[in-house]
């Protein structure tokens, strides 16, 4: 019997297949001939698609940044406040979906469609909100960086706790070496997260919804 036809593969399946294998395996295991072998495909024929590792994990960043929903951050019937920490809630929520795929954003720059479309998303934002653009960039690449930075925090308390149960034992115990962080981490912070982007748009003079 002659076999059927192949089906045909797109590039969001070879990307599902890179993070199905970065999940299971790590970032390093994430590889031309590694994905190739999953699909099963040549690398060749991988190369079709993706002529490089970087490339690849470049287009898993892009597929976090499209599933985010532009379309309400857009919303001008919604004061630009509460359209921010939608937009900063959802990718946070989006990178949550794939835990550790923060330190693919590391492979390159934020230059992809989607992801330029999220930094176009807050300039209009910002510049429809009264700022002028100047201000509305240094805006934009301080929420980013904000969001960045909560994802990557995320990521290492979940690592941490998924690793909790064979971590070695600490190599010290005094207890005072660093007291206010200590004290700190038994604060009751509620949403610190949406706090520091309030405490962000404040500084940058964004208009403050009750």
């Amino acid at each position: 019997m002659k076999p059927g036809p192949r089906r045909s593969i797109s590039q969001a399946d070879i990307v599902d297949a890179a993070f199905e294998i970065f999940e299971e395996k790590g970032g390093d295991a994430v590889s031309i001939r590694g994905v190739a072998a999953r699909l099963g495909l040549t690398p060749t024929a991988m190369y079709t698609y993706f002529t490089s590792k970087n490339a690849l994990q470049r287009a898993m960043v892009e597929q976090v940044f499209s599933k985010l929903d532009v379309g309400a951050a857009s919303d001008p019937s919604v004061p630009w406040r509460i359209r921010v920490h939608r937009l900063a809630a959802d990718l946070r929520a989006r990178f949550a979906e794939h835990p550790g795929a923060i330190v693919l954003v590391a492979g390159g720059p934020l230059d992809g469609r989607h992801a330029l479309t999220f930094g176009e998303t807050l300039l209009e934002g910002f510049t429809g909100d009264g700022m002028p653009l100047a201000d509305a960039a240094r805006a934009t690449a301080a929420v980013r960086a904000l969001v960045l930075g909560a994802i990557t925090l995320d990521a290492a308390a979940a690592g941490s706790d998924a690793g909790a149960a064979d971590a070695p034992a600490p190599l010290w115990t005094e207890a005072t070496q660093h007291p206010l962080t200590e004290a700190a981490a038994l604060l009751d912070d509620g949403d610190a997260f949406a706090e520091n982007l309030d405490r962000l748009l404040d500084g940058f003079g964004s208009a403050r919804v009750a």
